[in-house]
């Protein structure tokens, strides 16, 4: 006769035993999550979670798939102005993979609103946003997986790098189209066919030195200012400190920059022009001696004070400068 022992332990090697049948629930388990995210994501390219979605989906294993997370707050009281422009930025990488021919289930795109999932930024120990945090197949978020939006800005294509480094994902941006430019260039052709139709006769003006360089000017202040850099990352326009309310308009950093900070350094360097062209006229005109001194005197006077103020904008990125001149 065969005991009673002997026949359970046959039952279990017939069944695989404990680990297979906890190995099937897992597969179960893991089935039923990525379903669930692929129908969600069917939806909307951006899925929306809270709490209990979170922890389930994204915090709890198993999980064979990475979760990029937004963490943010869009609410009109929260008045967070650069949550907005980022999340702007962030459909759009988000569309541009849950549209391509690439899309798997192997990333997906999340968002946790502070009003939806205050308990997780309380778990997660966030107190700004918007932040972006890569969640891994495997194990943890390690300290690369945070995203680094001060330095990198939140530009679609800059996040897309990201995605790639952390998940091997590459996603092609594909940008809705805009028609800014295009009518803007129409608009210019259109005032300057208007102007060659109107003074056909008299054409003189095109040859104006003045007007020539007052544009040569213009874009070079811009260049310089670093507009072309904005383009490019998609800095926010400043930073609100989420602790003292205190807004930053310059980086602190040499590395990156603000939008308002382009704007101040471009006013700064166009005050030290202006103060260069009064010193040239002031030299080289024929208007009395007089007006001519006190030309002098106000272009000395805003050379020194608006490249002072550039200097206090320097020192301020690049810690340690040891010159100054006039203001701290």
């Amino acid at each position: 006769a065969v005991s009673l022992p002997l026949l359970a332990l046959l039952a279990l090697l017939c069944c695989g035993g404990p680990g297979a049948a906890g190995q099937r629930r897992k597969e179960m388990v893991l089935s039923e999550k990525v379903n669930q995210l692929m129908e969600w994501a069917s939806k909307r390219s951006v899925i929306r979670m809270n709490g209990d979605k979170f922890r389930r989906l994204v915090k709890a294993p198993p999980r064979n798939y990475s979760v990029i997370v937004m963490f943010t707050a869009l609410q009109p009281h929260r008045q967070c102005v650069v949550c907005k422009q980022a999340d702007e930025e962030y459909q759009i990488l988000a569309n541009s993979w849950r549209y391509s021919s690439a899309f798997t289930n192997k990333i997906f795109f999340a968002m946790v609103d502070f009003d939806e999932g205050s308990d997780v930024f309380q778990m997660l120990n966030m107190n700004s946003a918007p932040t972006f945090i890569t969640f891994p197949a495997k194990g943890k978020p390690k300290r690369g997986d945070t995203y680094e939006l001060q330095v990198r800005g939140f530009a679609a294509e800059q996040l897309a790098r990201w995605v790639a480094d952390r998940t091997d994902v590459h996603i092609r941006v594909i940008r809705p189209p805009n028609y800014a430019g295009p009518l803007m260039l129409g608009l210019l052709l259109a005032v300057i066919g208007g102007l060659v139709y109107l003074r056909g006769s008299n054409l003189d003006f095109l040859y104006n030195k003045t007007g020539w360089a007052f544009a040569a000017l213009c874009f070079v202040l811009a260049m310089t200012s670093g507009q072309m850099w904005n383009h490019i990352r998609g800095p926010p326009y400043a930073h609100k400190n989420p602790h003292t309310g205190q807004v930053s308009y310059i980086h602190g950093s040499s590395q990156a920059q603000f939008v308002a900070e382009t704007h101040i350094v471009l006013l700064f360097n166009g005050g030290v022009t202006l103060g260069m062209v009064l010193l040239h006229e002031a030299a080289t005109s024929d208007m009395d001696v007089g007006k001519r001194k006190i030309m002098c005197v106000a272009g000395i006077g805003l050379v020194v004070l608006f490249f002072s103020w550039l200097l206090s904008v320097f020192r301020s990125k690049y810690h340690g400068y040891p010159y100054r001149w006039v203001t701290a």
